[in-house]
């Protein structure tokens, strides 16, 4: 192996990432994305329907791209693993618990850039980097690379990290030397190599998400439906998310590798484990200008007020906590916004407070709204 790979290896880590695996464009993954799409498994996330050519060919990313280095940030740490969470507190993902991912890795891969134009004598034009946003198959160029293998729950696992990575990608037109995939005595198996019999993950899915391993079904998925979907939450999915107000991690606390899971150096996490002692309560009188100043340079702010009051009415209405009540009427009956208005008179009426609602239902105008009455008379 090229001695510059692993001097650009060493630096990589160095600059924070906990793992750094290089995987070759060719032969093309042969990844189940148009299968996926087609079943309809990506909700209304339209902009996956748009970059599929993209998402399975890199070199319609970057033109002659002929290795993808693969980046993984451990976010597992036993102290935020331990920290107790009172009864009905509400639940976030365990990396919404740090400032946003997305803008604290992103120096870092700018900084890798130009390690690999320094050690390669490579321009800028030769490589382009994503942190979970661009059209890359992050978790699939993962696999092949050996940083984990794709579990059943259809996210990467890794053995040394569990299910606690974050992933970013580079891709350049270096030709790197491709580190190898897990081996296995089944290598054809797409999904679940290292999972032997194992199901917890699906068997946990508090709204059956999976419809077969591996294989994920977002609108049935409770991070999608309480960060992705911008609308109104099927109320049939509603008792299932429980007390997860963004996110939820339920297919991967399960998983039996996390056991050797250890908390990561957080070099490019912030953490903010003070988000997780906010009540419902808390969260049901939220201002804008609260909102702003709790969630500021976190992924929450991408939910916006809006979003984050229509989840914690549904945590509420899970909680079983009457004293809820007042602030869940004063948002069914004075909130500006209709989906706000539409999953307060769920709660309200799922702590059955409804008579409360009463004289509201009279001069309620908005149809999704107005749908709520009507389904709860």
């Amino acid at each position: 192996m090229d001695s510059r790979q692993e001097e650009f290896r060493r630096r990589l880590l160095g600059l924070g990432f906990d793992e750094v695996r290089f995987a070759a464009v060719a032969p093309p993954l042969g990844d189940p994305l148009r299968a996926w799409i087609d079943a309809g498994h990506h909700a209304d996330l339209h902009w996956m329907e748009r970059t599929v050519e993209k998402r399975l060919d890199p070199a319609q990313v970057l033109p002659g791209v002929k290795s993808i280095v693969l980046l993984g940030v451990s976010y597992w740490s036993d102290a935020t693993a331990s920290r107790p969470r009172p009864n009905g507190a509400p639940a976030w993902a365990r990396y919404a618990l740090h400032e946003d991912y997305h803008d604290t890795i992103a120096p870092a891969l700018a900084a890798a850039g130009r390690q690999l134009e320094e050690i390669f004598q490579v321009g800028g034009t030769d490589y382009r980097y994503y942190v979970d946003t661009g059209p890359v198959l992050e978790r699939s160029w993962a696999a092949r690379a050996g940083l984990g293998f794709t579990g059943k729950n259809a996210m990467l696992i890794s053995r040394r990290h569990g299910n606690w990575l974050l992933l970013a990608a580079l891709l350049t037109r270096v030709d790197f030397v491709a580190d190898l995939p897990i081996a296995t005595a089944r290598p054809d198996l797409p999904v679940g190599r290292l999972c032997g019999h194992c199901t917890r993950c699906l068997v946990a899915c508090p709204t059956g998400a999976f419809p077969a391993p591996g294989v994920l079904d977002a609108r049935r998925c409770v991070s999608y439906q309480t960060i992705e979907n911008k609308g109104v939450i099927p109320r049939e999915l509603r008792a299932g998310i429980g007390q997860r107000v963004f996110g939820c991690d339920a297919c991967l606390e399960v998983c039996p590798w996390n056991r050797f899971a250890r908390t990561g150096r957080q070099v490019l996490l912030a953490a903010r484990p003070e988000l997780g002692d906010l009540t419902v309560a808390e969260l049901l009188v939220l201002t804008p200008e609260r909102f702003a100043a709790v969630f500021r340079r976190t992924p929450i702010k991408r939910l916006k007020l809006t979003g984050l009051l229509r989840n914690a009415c549904v945590v509420a209405g899970n909680s079983g906590d009457r004293s809820l009540l007042p602030a869940l009427v004063a948002l069914a009956t004075t909130h500006p916004s209709a989906l706000v208005r539409a999953h307060a008179v769920w709660a309200v009426h799922r702590l059955d407070g409804a008579a409360a609602l009463a004289s509201h239902r009279l001069v309620e105008t908005d149809p999704s709204v107005r749908a709520e009455y009507a389904a709860e008379a």
